[in-house]
């Protein structure tokens, strides 16, 4: 089980890592709003390795079964390992690259707020909220665990359809097998 979760939580992480390291950069350009949907897009992208983890698992460790709660341990192991890697990037992208990011975030909101005619109240109480969401960002271990919270739920999600999709008892019969032993008769 150990090397088929290092093997696919490995292959996840990279792959969201790189696909931060391609596209955070270059928020300004393609704008807060596209960027979420750019990340998230990229986080599910990578999460599909926990699917074809628990495939792996199954076909080649569990010759062909796996319940749900072995599939699952294996889909989670793999997100764990492809969100830490996920909060490593960021980490070092926020401390060593992006120093100005909740100053260009915070504009963006206010901005937006602006747009869209929100009360000199409301922007201000937002300003506040964004200043102490900056303080929390600075530290470090704040910062990890805000962070491996974005891409957790995602993960989980698709850990918990990969799991139920893919779950198959010892001793069962496909449909196909039992047709196929139906027409021999």
């Amino acid at each position: 089980m150990k090397k088929t979760i290092l093997t696919f939580g490995l292959i996840s992480g990279v792959l969201s890592s790189l696909m931060m390291v391609a596209t955070v950069p270059f928020m300004h350009n393609i704008g807060f709003d596209r960027g979420m949907l750019v990340g998230y897009t990229a986080i599910v992208l990578s999460f599909l390795l926990v699917f074809f983890g628990i495939r792996s698992y199954r076909d080649n460790v569990g010759n062909g079964h796996i319940t749900f709660g072995r599939a699952f341990t294996v889909g989670i192991c793999i997100t764990v390992i492809s969100c830490l890697f996920y909060v490593g990037t960021w980490e070092i992208l926020y401390f060593n690259f992006l120093p100005d990011f909740w100053d260009k975030y915070s504009a963006f909101i206010v901005a937006k707020m602006n747009a869209t005619g929100a009360s000199p109240a409301d922007v201000q109480a937002k300003v506040e909220e964004l200043k102490k969401f900056k303080v929390m960002y600075d530290n470090p271990l704040m910062n990890a665990a805000m962070t491996f919270i974005e891409p957790f739920p995602v993960g989980l999600v698709i850990t918990l359809l990969s799991a139920a999709i893919l779950r198959k008892k010892a001793g069962t019969v496909s449909g196909s097998t039992l047709a196929a032993g139906n027409a021999s008769a």
